[in-house]
């Protein structure tokens, strides 16, 4: 992003004219129930004190995989050592190019660098998510891999991805930090892969009260050198057989995120039902999110395009609703970056101009939505 563009971002952060009336996430916890629940998690594991994986850990990653359909899930510290380890459990690394996705948080590519690999930035297409026909004019002989983000809860066209991975012999790694529980046809999130990597940040839809991941494969011996990596590189409590660092999933982690998850189908449900009301109302003033057939998206954030996007953010906010660009800043633009990524993005070098995160979580109230809904429409009839 250019200097000029991050010196509006932190103006518009500072101008917001009123406290925000409808904010975009809400990760308090005001349900007495859920509150009541997650407190007497946290209880049972200091009664226990087994801190470090303990049962709780064994039994989310065993609930976790069986509903991804998956033999073996391993839990980590979060998302992004998910990548880390599940990149270096498949023996990706120095002088190996990965193909993954320009629109992503940096922990997508920063997983492929730091383990010593090239990510190679192939475009995407009008779903926001990695075009399969920009893939295979980017592989080379040193291409391992392919790392598609399944972006804003919705799937990557996964069937696609995984046809061109077959015919040039490549691995497939599922980045679906933002779309756990979303499916093409009756095939979920994290069952397409080689090895997927999901994150329960506080901010996912299933998020925990701090970070915490998990690496999902169906190989013996992959999951075997997950374990093994998260572990600082150590079998057997003694023996350190790779370079590594310690990534385990807490234990107090694990027993929130137990308790969420048996609430996790009514909140993808009620952000379903949030983004169906949207498509309804905004879809003939604003682009809203294009639904492939079969594909059945969890809506980690609802998110529209418009030429106008500066403008509609800045007219949202002065009536105290705050909103989200996710991310502003492309991979191959980031200044890290620079010298380390191959590969070009023209289609989202314009589409990241244009989009605009709105509230859609799972707190957000019918009154507030229709709110949001009449500032949107009242902007483009020219109340801005």
């Amino acid at each position: 992003m250019p200097t000029q563009d991050l010196a509006r971002e932190t103006t518009n952060q500072a101008a917001i004219a009123v406290p925000p009336r409808v904010r975009f996430l809400d990760l308090s916890v005001k349900d007495q129930g859920e509150r009541a629940a997650i407190l007497q998690a946290i209880e049972t594991v200091l009664d226990h004190g087994r801190i470090v994986l303990g049962p709780e850990v064994q039994e989310f990653e065993r609930q976790i995989a069986e509903f991804c359909g998956r033999r073996h899930g391993i839990g980590v510290g979060s998302g992004t050592d998910a990548l880390i380890v599940g990149l270096k459990a498949l023996g990706v690394g120095p002088g190996d190019e990965v193909i993954t996705t320009p629109l992503s948080w940096l922990a997508t590519s920063s997983a492929i660098l730091l383990n010593g690999a090239t990510p190679v930035i192939c475009d995407i297409d009008e779903t926001l998510n990695m075009d399969p026909a920009t893939i295979e004019p980017l592989i080379t002989a040193r291409t391992k891999a392919i790392l598609p983000v399944h972006f804003t809860g919705r799937m990557a066209r996964m069937p696609e991805i995984k046809e061109i991975a077959r015919r040039h012999k490549l691995l497939v790694i599922e980045d679906g930090a933002q779309a756990f529980g979303a499916t093409i046809g009756k095939k979920p999130c994290g069952a397409f892969g080689d090895l997927a990597c999901i994150s329960f940040n506080a901010m996912k839809i299933l998020g925990g009260l701090g970070d915490g991941g998990i690496v999902l494969c169906d190989d013996d011996e992959v999951a075997k050198r997950v374990k093994m990596l998260r572990h600082s590189g150590v079998a057997d409590r003694e023996y350190c057989l790779a370079l590594s660092h310690n990534c385990r999933l807490d234990t107090l982690q694990a027993a929130v995120l137990l308790k969420r998850l048996m609430r996790y189908p009514a909140i993808v449900e009620r952000r379903r039902k949030i983004a169906s009301r949207y498509d309804r109302e905004l879809a003939e003033i604003v682009e809203t999110p294009r639904r492939l057939q079969g594909y059945n998206d969890v809506f980690y954030t609802y998110t529209i395009r418009t030429s106008r996007r500066d403008a509609l953010r800045d007219h949202l906010e002065r009536l105290g609703i705050e909103t989200r660009i996710q991310h502003p800043i492309l991979v191959n633009d980031q200044p890290a970056f620079q010298g380390k990524v191959r590969g070009n993005s023209p289609r989202a070098a314009r589409l990241v101009q244009q989009i605009l995160c709105i509230p859609a979580h799972e707190k957000l109230n019918d009154d507030d939505q229709t709110f949001v809904i009449n500032a949107v429409k009242g902007f483009f009839r020219g109340g801005s």
